[in-house]
């Protein structure tokens, strides 16, 4: 009769813990945050990148979300598993944005002082190929303001410092914003993303979708000109000529001034 009196008064209280306990569960299921989606390529997308030689390893870790990002990674150099110090995925895709910058603008500067020599634009004197302007002491130098060495040493250190905040500002964004820097200190405080800092770099005022069209066509450019510049040096090096005329040799006759031929010359022509 006890343990049935006891039983009677308990059950009620059970229930109504049991209730709560339900109620608690649920509000905390609602309150929860959704799980994020991984992105993936739609299927559509995945057949033309099988032809480039991906694989399905490379396309589990490049899903897209990176700018020029078409899954290609033969050597696994971004895969995120086992990466660390430097060589890691994230350093790897800021490291290529970087050198294909500075890569368009080399071509540039080695192509611009022929043109514009041959046009008459400038000087022809100053109209000089990029590796008789002082490139390559041996095969040239120019009469500048100062003495080699001296402007060696002047853009040593001027590089060395916006290198080293420009480093700084990887490591941690938006640092830059916060050091006293000759009251430039907004211009340079970044967007929070060190490749693409926006602000004053942004001069044209892109939005956020032109941005990601410009994102794509800026690496795309980038890895152009990386090629262009090892193409330069080895034409330098075969051929003794700068690039424009290579290029117009090559289109007045195309059959004596071509890459078969060129190999069959190295050494008796080359620069170096």
């Amino acid at each position: 009769m006890f343990a049935t009196m006891n039983a009677i008064k308990i059950t009620p209280f059970a229930k109504r813990q049991a209730r709560r306990n339900v109620s608690v569960r649920a509000e905390e299921a609602e309150a929860a945050p959704a799980p994020v989606a991984k992105k993936t390529r739609n299927t559509e997308d995945l057949a033309p990148l099988y032809v480039l030689g991906n694989s399905e390893q490379s396309l589990s870790y490049l899903d897209g979300s990176l700018p020029g990002d078409y899954g290609f990674d033969p050597l696994g150099l971004s895969d995120p598993e086992g990466a660390g110090g430097f060589v890691n995925p994230k350093w790897l895709a800021y490291s290529e944005l970087i050198h294909g910058r500075w890569a368009m603008l080399g071509v540039a500067g080695m192509v611009a002082p022929e043109v514009l020599g041959g046009m008459g634009i400038i000087p022809q004197e100053t109209g000089l190929v990029w590796f008789k302007a002082g490139m390559i002491p041996a095969q040239g130098t120019y009469d500048y303001w100062a003495s080699p060495f001296t402007i060696f040493w002047i853009n040593a250190f001027l590089m060395n410092i916006a290198e080293l905040r420009r480093a700084q500002d990887y490591w941690n964004p938006g640092s830059m914003g916060k050091q006293d820097f000759a009251g430039l200190e907004k211009m340079l405080g970044g967007s929070g993303d060190p490749a693409y800092p926006g602000g004053f770099f942004n001069f044209m005022k892109q939005g956020e979708k032109d941005m990601a069209a410009m994102k794509t066509k800026e690496i795309k450019n980038g890895r152009l000109a990386m090629m262009a510049c090892f193409g330069c040096g080895a034409q330098a090096c075969m051929t003794g000529e700068g690039p424009v005329k290579n290029l117009v040799d090559h289109v007045i006759d195309p059959f004596g001034h071509n890459l078969l031929v060129n190999f069959s010359q190295i050494g008796g022509v080359s620069p170096f």
